[in-house]
């Protein structure tokens, strides 16, 4: 499994989705007009997931596309970093859940509005 530091991720056209505007080749992602400050590691944790879109996505699978390698025993570094992409997210589209947990399998990107 080749992890997305090793391949151009520049080389895709800009998605939109639910009114995300996801632009790779900028590392950018938008949300309802606002640009939602994603690091390299966040942006690269967010754009698996969305590339995935309604799909459970496990811990091992993302730990491996975007850290490259197998997930260490008892590392916590997808559960941080989707935590940083989820809060980030929240700040500039509120009303908005994008990232589902499935608990002790992994997340699954799946744009709705919240019902709170």
């Amino acid at each position: 499994m080749e992890h997305l530091a090793a391949q151009a991720i520049d080389s895709g056209p800009v998605l939109t989705l639910d009114g995300l505007e996801i632009r790779p080749a900028e590392l950018q992602v938008f949300a309802h007009g606002a640009r939602v400050g994603f690091t390299v590691r966040e942006f690269q944790t967010f754009f698996v997931l969305a590339q995935r879109c309604d799909r459970v996505v496990t811990r091992q699978e993302l730990y491996g596309l975007v850290w490259g390698g197998d997930m260490p025993r008892r590392d916590r570094s997808v559960d941080v970093f989707v935590r940083k992409v989820r809060r980030k997210l929240e700040l500039v589209s509120p009303s908005w859940t994008y990232i589902h947990t499935h608990f002790g399998i992994g997340y699954r990107f799946s744009p709705e509005r919240s019902t709170n």
